[in-house]
């Protein structure tokens, strides 16, 4: 069965450095799957759902501390983000 429970904790563990963080804000977030060239499609929670600063906290935050603690992982997704073409998205630097 893939992913392997090995890389599926890795992952959690890296997501519950981040979590805390998550959770004071009233969101969080919870891993739909890990695809089989190691892509992590994770879900938004609470007001991580709708809140504008949903592709910062993805990029920012999410997808490097389970990047920097899980180097297999190749790429960070979410299936609910706040829409780039949002006029209220707030979005890093380097998505411009």
């Amino acid at each position: 069965m893939y992913p392997s429970e090995a890389l599926l904790q890795k992952v959690e563990k890296a997501l519950d450095t981040i979590r805390p963080y998550l959770v004071t804000d009233g969101g969080n977030v919870s891993i739909e799957e890990i695809t089989l060239d190691n892509v992590v499609i994770l879900r938004l929670l609470g007001s991580c759902e709708s809140c504008p600063m949903s592709i910062m906290t993805l990029k920012a935050g999410i997808e490097q501390a389970i990047m920097k603690a899980v180097p297999e992982i190749i790429r960070v997704e979410a299936l609910n983000l706040t829409a780039i073409d949002d006029p209220n998205a707030i979005l890093p630097e380097n998505i411009r």
